[in-house]
């Protein structure tokens, strides 16, 4: 779909909203700023044809929130989701403006109003295994270098035993980083959610790799070491199993992007940096 499109009239009828206006472009769908029938805006996204991949499921996870900590979710289908319209900044530009601390403060403040009252388990849930099944059957290319193929195969054990050994497992938002919480009248709240069964750690072990845009801050040794320290402390989990969960989702998302065979990657100092983290622990 082009920007210069409109949403399908067949959709706004639907849905019974009106006056699109576009917003972004991601990966794998158009946002637009819609008018809802009582007057109040809302987000409308739209999947591009490979559909909401990954993402089916977080909306069931975001409406069985009900609104704590998290985008309302009016309406879905195949294709299409409307949620809450969220007006205020994101935690990332907070982080790209200088108060990185205060975005991460706030980021497990969410966290932690999410998972007080945790949803229900729901069959429709993937687990967090069958997203590490990428990384536990990588191949790499011939050009992969033998550092980065070496810290790879270290996390693939390392992930290995973090899953054989979960617990407090419960439904995940799976994708909780900074540029994914958003404020609106109803403080900060958190939307493209994944949706998954998954350790309680694991929440917020992406957010370390983020926001983007940030690149020196994230690559930062005292920033990580800040960030292990007081989401652990914060979020009642141990620091080396947060920091652990963090270096393999870095592996997992190089890998992802890795295609058939791993070559090159812009993380692979990252992850070397968290490994060299987590095993000061």
């Amino acid at each position: 779909m082009s920007t210069k499109s409109t949403p399908p009239e067949a959709l706004l009828v639907e849905f019974d909203i009106s006056s699109p206006s576009f917003v972004e472009k991601t990966a794998i769908a158009e946002v637009w700023k819609v008018r809802r029938a009582d007057g109040q805006s809302a987000a409308l996204k739209i999947y591009k044809k490979r559909g909401m991949g990954n993402e089916s499921t977080g909306f069931s996870f975001l409406k069985s929130l009900n609104g704590n900590a998290a985008a309302n979710v009016y309406r879905c289908n195949s294709t299409s989701a409307l949620m809450e319209w969220l007006d205020g900044h994101s935690l990332g530009d907070l982080t790209r403006c200088g108060e990185d601390q205060r975005a991460a403060k706030e980021l497990v403040a969410v966290a932690n109003r999410i998972h007080r009252f945790p949803p229900e388990y729901k069959d429709e849930y993937p687990k967090l295994e069958d997203w590490f099944e990428a990384l536990f059957s990588v191949n790499f290319a011939q050009e992969c270098p033998p550092s980065a193929r070496k810290n790879v195969l270290r996390c693939q054990n390392l992930a290995r035993q973090l899953i054989e050994q979960q617990h407090d497992i419960r439904p995940l938002h799976g994708d909780l980083h900074h540029d994914n919480i958003r404020l609106g009248e109803r403080g900060y709240c958190a939307f493209d959610a994944k949706g998954i069964l998954g350790e309680r750690t694991y929440e917020l072990a992406n957010a370390f790799r983020n926001p983007k845009g940030a690149t020196d801050l994230v690559c930062d040794v005292e920033r990580v070491r800040y960030l292990c320290n007081m989401w652990s402390k914060q979020f009642e989990v141990e620091p080396l199993r947060l920091m652990q969960w963090a270096v393999v989702k870095s592996s997992l998302s190089i890998v992802w992007r890795g295609g058939a065979a791993l070559k090159s990657d812009p993380e692979f100092n990252l992850l070397e940096l968290f490994l060299s983290v987590s095993d000061e622990y």
